[in-house]
């Protein structure tokens, strides 16, 4: 295997620890938790989660040049999910699509082939977008323990690692 595919797939292994780490904090969510928002200017719990769990789904469909109304589709798809093993369900599908997607591509369009987010003035390669994706889940998958110790939940750190 030549370089270039060892370090994708080595962000895809630390991708895979984000989703399996957050999917193990989802499911510690007990049902009357989900209103729980830190402060008024911050996520809900319930939006946290969905959040999470579209990341590789919404970072997908943005890298891939889609519409600005499809993303927001995806986006609002989870909206009235409020249940545990669903969210981390869909997270891990929503990862294992993206894996496929990365693991697909040749050498040539993951260093250099181009994309650009409906939003962005510039575009970015492929596996800057691999790289982003794991940056995104793990920022938010720290809100999610952080929030889950606010509510009293007993979480030693190594779970973050496991």
């Amino acid at each position: 295997m030549n370089a270039t595919m060892h370090i994708r797939d080595q962000l895809l292994e630390e991708l895979e620890l984000a989703v399996r780490t957050s999917e193990a904090l989802i499911r510690r969510i007990e049902p009357g938790q989900w209103n729980y928002r830190p402060q008024d200017n911050m996520r809900s719990l319930a939006e946290l989660v969905r959040h999470l769990a579209l990341i590789p789904a919404s970072d997908l469909t943005i890298l891939k040049e889609s519409p600005q109304q499809e993303v927001e589709g995806v986006e609002r798809s989870l909206d009235e999910v409020a249940d545990s093993e669903t969210l981390a369900l869909r997270l891990r599908s929503h990862f294992e699509e993206a894996k496929r997607y990365f693991t697909s591509l040749p050498e040539e369009e993951l260093l250099y082939r181009s994309t650009k987010a409906f939003y962005a003035e510039h575009g970015a390669v492929q596996i800057r977008w691999l790289i982003e994706m794991v940056t995104h889940m793990f920022h938010h998958r720290s809100q999610l323990y952080n929030y889950l110790k606010q509510l009293g939940h007993e979480l030693q750190f190594f779970v973050l690692y496991a």
